[in-house]
């Protein structure tokens, strides 16, 4: 192998990690959010935000893994975040709920995109997951997703970053 291959390699590798640090940021936030909106919630839609909350903690723990396996020290959950809005009925927890998706269908597209082979087969499951989830809690579907609420996320709009960036509350 050349130089220059080793040090491409080495520059995947960093790019993977960092886009599974930032997945794994988000699924911690997915928790933390379907266990604030979940209590807001009844039959169906509290089963959907107990399965939601379930897929966000398995994937969160497979991401655990996959960061060490990938050589580097898994980021920790924050105590708390900050929510965009408040979720006092459950029509706010369900807006809740497709944001925290929108957000992690982006983290996801990302890791999509910087990584290769098995991983990035994960990344594209977990992002189609997300995106399904998000459609049944906002009741349509986007274009692109992962990729729309960057696309129309003002910067002055916190919404976009909900639940997924770790902002300590």
């Amino acid at each position: 192998m050349t130089e220059a291959a080793g040090t491409a390699g080495r520059s995947e590798e960093t790019a993977a990690l960092r886009a599974a640090q930032a997945a794994l940021a988000a699924e911690h936030a997915a928790v933390y959010g379907y266990g604030v909106l979940g209590g807001r919630l009844e039959g169906r839609r509290r089963t959907d935000a107990t399965a939601a909350h379930d897929a966000h903690r398995a994937r969160r723990d497979t991401l655990v893994r996959t960061v060490r396996d990938l050589g580097g020290t898994p980021v920790a959950a924050d105590a708390a975040y900050a929510l965009p809005f408040a979720v006092p009925d459950p029509s706010a927890a369900m807006r809740l709920a497709a944001v925290v998706e929108d957000r992690v269908a982006g983290v996801y597209s990302d890791l999509v995109r910087a990584a290769r082979g098995p991983l990035r087969q994960d990344a594209a499951g977990a992002l189609r997951e997300a995106a399904v989830r998000a459609a049944r809690w906002r009741g349509s579907g986007v274009a692109f997703p992962g990729l729309a609420e960057k696309a129309s996320a003002d910067p002055a709009d916190a919404t976009a970053e909900a639940g997924a960036t770790g902002a300590p509350h």
